[in-house]
């Protein structure tokens, strides 16, 4: 990595923090927001946070096409504006289609920000400092949200929709902060993906046609809806009614399992990055299967303690701050491996198919774990999470006998194409930029 490579990879971290700052200061509150202070009711509250999902399975498909042809600057520009208008307009609206609108617009223009800012950091790293990179992009996202989230409940008051336009206005502003940072870096589109690009389709296809032959990437892609479907899709919906309903804490006490969830990540993520550096991708993800099908065995049986509350309570912590060291575990890993496994003129396309993935888990996971709460199906919502979770790990093994070396342990040799079933078009062009 150049000085100049790594002062833009400083600029980006540093917008994206900020970023996530300003977001954090309105995402514990949005619900809140809507049913009460707009007084529309908790069903329009449950639309907005569907609106989020639907924008971003809209624009998603699209994205990386646009990333990988004109570079992912020009998706900051319009994620940049989109989510900083559509969090202006949720601070002023007052009716459900103004809210709903506000929603779609915010939603559309986080969505696209993710794959763009994956993709800068994929230009401005090598192979050997992708996974701290994106650790590093992970830590200071969850810093940003946990000290945004903070203060705006320190400045926030429910009957006081001033103070809540005031929490929109920070993120509005926080959203255009990251865009005037990150239109200062001067990165080039790497020399591979730069050929790539200006050769066209050629025999090799695009787009959406080279990742759905790409067999491993098709099975990262089931992994990771696995993934979110199991930690992040339940976060808010099935494991919060879970701790309130059956394992009988408080609100407040909720608040202290989601606080330690993200002390664990901010405080474990540079600890347990030099851990996993150097080890096989596969068998890390692996490991976290394992420890989620741990942690939400612990919240299980904080629902089957009578008498004793504090332990309870003990058990159902431990359960958010086990996701969150497997949170820290998947950091480095999973995100450098969708790079790694995409052609140099595909990254775009590679970052924004994952984070569709990811959205249709965002979507489907609380729908799912919604239904069984309220059916009170406690039962079946534990079994199923944790089969989930061992699914993980089975899917990380699979895909790890797929993956060369190169793939799965980055920083070792690169092995010759030879020593394991080639996928034509896809290997060739990514061995030759790792040359």
């Amino acid at each position: 990595m150049t000085t100049a490579t790594a002062a833009a990879l400083r600029r980006i971290q540093l917008g994206n923090a900020l970023a996530a700052f300003g977001n954090g200061f309105t995402v514990p509150f949005l619900f809140v927001y809507v049913a009460r202070v707009r007084e529309l009711g908790e069903g329009t509250a449950g639309a907005v946070l569907a609106a989020f999902a639907a924008a971003a399975l809209l624009v998603l498909p699209f994205t990386g096409r646009v990333i990988d042809r004109s570079g992912p600057l020009v998706v900051v520009v319009v994620g940049a504006v989109s989510a900083a208008v559509g969090a202006l307009g949720f601070g002023l609206s007052t009716s459900a289609p103004a809210v709903l609108a506000a929603s779609a617009v915010m939603g559309a223009g986080i969505a696209v920000l993710q794959p763009a800012l994956a993709t800068l950091i994929v230009w401005c790293s090598t192979a050997g400092s992708r996974s701290r990179a994106f650790a590093t992009q992970f830590f200071l996202n969850n810093l940003g949200l946990g000290i945004g989230g903070l203060l705006g409940g320190m400045l926030v008051n429910e009957h006081d929709p001033a103070s809540f336009t005031l929490l929109f206005v920070i993120e509005a502003t926080m959203f255009l902060v990251l865009l005037a940072v990150l239109v200062t870096v001067r990165v080039g589109r790497p020399a591979v993906a730069a050929a790539g690009v200006e050769g066209g389709s050629g025999a090799e296809g695009s787009g959406w046609g080279v990742l759905l032959r790409d067999r491993s990437m098709v099975l990262l892609c089931v992994l990771g809806f696995v993934i979110f479907f199991a930690c992040y899709g339940q976060f808010e919906s099935g494991l919060s009614a879970y701790a309130v309903d059956v394992t009988r804490i408080s609100t407040s006490t909720l608040g202290i399992a989601l606080a330690a969830n993200t002390a664990m990540i901010v405080l474990a993520q540079f600890v347990v990055l030099r851990l996993v550096e150097g080890r096989r991708r596969s068998r890390v993800v692996a490991l976290v299967g394992l420890i989620w099908t741990v942690a939400w065995l612990a919240a299980g049986a904080s629902g089957l303690v009578h008498g004793a509350q504090a332990v309870a309570t003990a058990l159902l912590i431990g359960t958010y701050a086990l996701f969150g060291v497997g949170e820290t575990m998947l950091s480095p890993t999973v995100a450098p491996l969708v790079a790694d496994l995409a052609p140099a003129r595909l990254v775009g396309q590679y970052n924004s198919a994952f984070a569709l993935v990811k959205q249709l888990a965002l979507a489907v996971g609380p729908a799912v774990g919604g239904a069984l709460a309220a059916a009170g199906a406690w039962s079946a919502y534990i079994v199923a999470l944790v089969v989930c979770c061992l699914g993980m790990t089975g899917l990380a093994l699979l895909l790890g006998r797929r993956l060369s070396e190169r793939e799965d342990r980055p920083g070792s040799v690169i092995v010759a194409r030879g020593d394991r079933p080639a996928r034509p078009a896809v290997e060739d062009e990514r061995v030759g930029a790792a040359r």
